[in-house]
């Protein structure tokens, strides 16, 4: 069986008989279990599944059926679900079940999507390789001996192999532009506030955004119609009106594009990587665009400000995981005290626990000033500079990620170089913009390769549309 690559194609033939949504079902279950071995889901809603295809089907036949009937989804394992199981790929909410749901899936759910099962992360989303999971590592379709990227992996393996049409991640620093670029396919981040946080486990609350991962910008800008919004259970979620990006993916015309030469000459930059950036740019030229170099001094510093902000942000965060109220207690606890250290040194995995350690550490007495306080004001500067230039430019043009998906294990005992691999994926994060990574080609070893576009605040509508004309123009 083989099935159309995006939604409009199996509404069409859902509406025409041709195809049935319970087959379709069928179809995303038996490849989730031919390829068991990617570990890119943690729990499959099989039976669940098949049953809300049965009542979608009828919707279908009755013409009541919602905007996304015929999509099968899977959600992030930090994405609440009322009544299933949600664990941030962690131990210490191993067999935790939420009580209520997300926006993001509410919003999914009234427009008749299927939601096929929860996937595997990298631990309260804090990891570039989704090798730090409670659950194990999710491996590349393209090589299983290689990651899939993080935090996002599973989302992004899974679409990437076919398991299902589309899945929801989420992006802190570049958890769905990193994998996606790793996986061969489309990755969004909105910008901050686009979309709710309202039941989203929390890594650091002032980046954190939901984020789609598709095969289709069609897909992408009808999923991101739906989700996005304001919400009354998310105070940071914007009122900034919803465009309808679906209907808007036509209108591109001649733009200009800023193009950072810091990022091509960066160290450890892999030279495929540099020469398909390259290439892009001389044929965005030959196109008519306006592709001109413009100085970002800030490069070598959007990491460091990144991690300091984010890991204090994850120690205030997930103070809340005592060992007390929910998930994982140590059984080896004999008071309070031993509650609380045991639970938690027993429930978080490394990464995890130097992630916390490092927030506590900036954020305390003496070095308060030093480190957070001192990288809040960069965290200005790198938006303040961001925004100034796209103020001149409509887009600007970066990598998504210094090389090609590298090898399980490869970096894993070096956490500075494992953070190093954010270098491209957090200017936009720390600046609040949307940026979205779209598949360019693969290496010599038939690797994917991606490259990044960041557009202006609020600036969906423009970057989808231009994203669907490049990717035609390449051949995708």
């Amino acid at each position: 069986m083989e099935l159309p690559s995006s939604l409009a194609e199996i509404q069409s033939q859902l509406k025409s008989g041709s195809l049935h949504l319970p087959s379709i079902a069928s179809y995303y279950l038996q490849r989730i279990k031919e390829h068991q071995d990617l570990n890119a889901f943690v729990e499959v809603f099989a039976d669940e599944t098949i049953a809300h295809a049965a009542l979608v089907q009828e919707k279908i036949n009755n013409g009541t059926a919602g905007r996304l009937a015929g999509m099968i989804i899977g959600i992030k394992d930090n994405i609440c679900f009322a009544g299933h199981r949600v664990s941030a790929g962690s131990r210490i909410l191993e067999n935790y079940t939420s009580i209520y749901s997300s926006t993001v899936v509410e919003r999914l759910l009234a427009e008749d999507a299927i939601i096929i099962g929860r996937m595997n992360c990298d631990e309260f989303a804090m990891g570039g390789s989704n090798e730090t999971s409670y659950y194990g590592p999710v491996k590349n379709f393209a090589d299983t001996g290689r990651v899939p990227g993080g935090s996002s992996g599973g989302s992004a393996a899974a679409v990437q192999a076919g398991l299902c049409m589309a899945a929801l991640g989420t992006d802190t620093g570049g958890s769905v532009r990193q994998p996606a670029a790793f996986c061969g396919v489309i990755g969004l981040k909105p910008t901050y506030g686009r979309v709710s946080r309202h039941g989203i486990i929390a890594y650091a609350s002032s980046f954190d955004q939901v984020g789609p991962i598709t095969r289709s910008i069609e897909d992408m800008a009808l999923l991101l119609e739906i989700i996005a919004g304001a919400d009354e259970y998310d105070s940071t979620a914007a009122s900034v009106p919803v465009s309808p990006y679906s209907a808007q993916l036509s209108d591109c015309g001649k733009k200009r594009i800023a193009y950072l030469p810091e990022t091509l000459s960066a160290e450890g930059l892999d030279p495929e990587v540099k020469a398909f950036t390259e290439n892009t740019i001389a044929k965005l030229r030959q196109e008519g665009h306006l592709v001109e170099p413009v100085s970002f001094p800030y490069l070598d510093y959007v990491v460091p400000a990144y991690y300091i902000l984010t890991t204090a942000e994850a120690s205030s965060n997930l103070a809340r995981y005592d060992g007390v109220h929910y998930g994982y207690r140590s059984p080896n606890a004999i008071d309070l005290e031993s509650t609380y250290k045991k639970s938690r040194s027993e429930g978080f995995g490394k990464e995890v626990k130097r992630r916390i350690l490092l927030g506590t550490f900036v954020l305390s007495a003496g070095y308060y000033d030093a480190y957070y306080a001192k990288a809040q004001k960069v965290r200005q500067l790198i938006r303040q500079r961001t925004e100034e230039i796209l103020s001149n430019h409509d887009f600007i043009l970066i990598p998504s990620t210094p090389g090609p998906a590298f090898k399980i294990g490869e970096k894993m005992d070096d956490p500075v170089t494992m953070y190093l691999a954010d270098i491209f994926t957090v200017q936009a994060a720390l600046a609040g913009v949307p940026a979205v990574s779209l598949p360019v080609g693969n290496n010599r070893e038939d690797l994917p390769l991606g490259l990044q576009f960041m557009g202006k605040r609020f600036g969906e509508a423009e970057l989808l549309a231009f994203s669907k004309y490049f990717l035609e123009i390449n051949g995708r």
